[in-house]
């Protein structure tokens, strides 16, 4: 996403970012995230303009539901009604360059439409073969049920780092940070089922990796009037960032990386999705994967508090 907006767009290289996709797909990547909302369609095309020849062993996934109402302004619409949806996956189809999607989301449930109406309509996407698998993003445990009854849901994805624990529900490491959304562990729900589990923002859209400052963020970047990058939230949300670094330090390691072995410890069917537009970070991310934290180092992440101030 951040390679077409909301993320320091001033920084967005489009030829920069087909490389760093490549080199991911070079380094063993085999899923690749975007959706139709990013840019309005720039990020399905760059995606597409990356992966055009070399689709054999990467799953690439991209979303609909979410519509673009003013690209500057950022304003956007749910629409999950199936005639929608439909326009949604043949535009992706045509974006991406592809004749099947192999992982198509419900980017986020429309409260106008009964989810079994729309997940119905991307089942029979399926059927037609224009999608291979379909899953679901922002989703509750009830929510992910009555789907699963209508035609098998094969991801969800969801907000869940170190200082987002909504997806654990009550069954949070420690009783940290549970959501007061959750309606139980959409987690073990994916578990108990069958189903892949793939975590969004899962470096708390760069505050957990460290870098970051109050106040540095120019207009138009997300984090800019988001609750938790203010002054006073980076403040009371120092103690998750200091601990973050203190276990780093022991390993020789990165904010990041500690972040995402906790998130690759958790269950063999979390997939964590990592954005960058940085070979040097994609680098580092993907070393994650053979960091092992101990007992004692993952009970002190379990324990760290809530983060102050909403996501959104």
């Amino acid at each position: 996403m951040g390679m077409s907006w909301i993320y320091a767009e001033s920084g967005r290289d489009d030829a920069e970012s087909v490389r760093v996709i490549r080199e991911a797909l070079d380094s063993g990547v085999g899923l690749l995230d975007t959706a139709a909302l990013y840019g309005d369609g720039h990020n399905e095309r760059l995606v597409g303009r990356a992966v055009a020849g070399r689709q054999d062993g990467v799953v690439v996934a991209t979303k609909g539901g979410l519509v673009v109402d003013d690209l500057a302004t950022k304003s956007i619409h749910r629409d999950g009604r199936p005639e929608a949806l439909r326009r949604h996956v043949e535009g992706s189809l045509e974006r991406l360059g592809v004749e099947r999607i192999d992982l198509y989301y419900l980017h986020r449930v429309d409260p106008d439409v009964p989810l079994e109406e729309s997940w119905g309509a991307l089942a029979e996407l399926v059927a037609e073969g224009k999608l291979a698998r379909i899953g679901l993003s922002e989703v509750t445990v009830a929510q992910a049920a009555a789907a699963h009854a209508v035609h098998p849901v094969a991801v969800i994805q969801s907000e869940l780092s170190v200082w987002t624990r909504d997806p654990l529900g009550g069954e949070a490491p420690g009783d940290a940070g549970a959501g007061t959304e959750a309606d139980g562990s959409l987690l073990a729900w994916t578990l108990a089922n069958g189903v892949a589990f793939v975590p969004f923002a899962p470096l708390g859209r760069g505050y957990l990796t460290g870098t970051l400052a109050p106040g540095t963020f120019e207009s138009g970047d997300i984090r800019s009037v988001n609750p938790r990058f203010t002054a006073e939230a980076f403040e009371r949300n120092r103690v998750i960032g200091e601990e973050i670094a203190r276990i780093a330090e022991a390993h020789g390691a990165t904010p990041a990386q500690v972040s995402l072995a906790w998130l690759l410890g958790l269950a063999d069917n979390v997939i964590p999705i990592p954005g960058t537009r940085s070979g040097k970070h994609l680098a580092e991310n993907l070393e994650a994967a053979s960091l092992r934290l101990s007992d004692a180092e993952r009970e002190r992440l379990d324990r760290l508090p809530q983060a102050y101030g909403s996501r959104y």
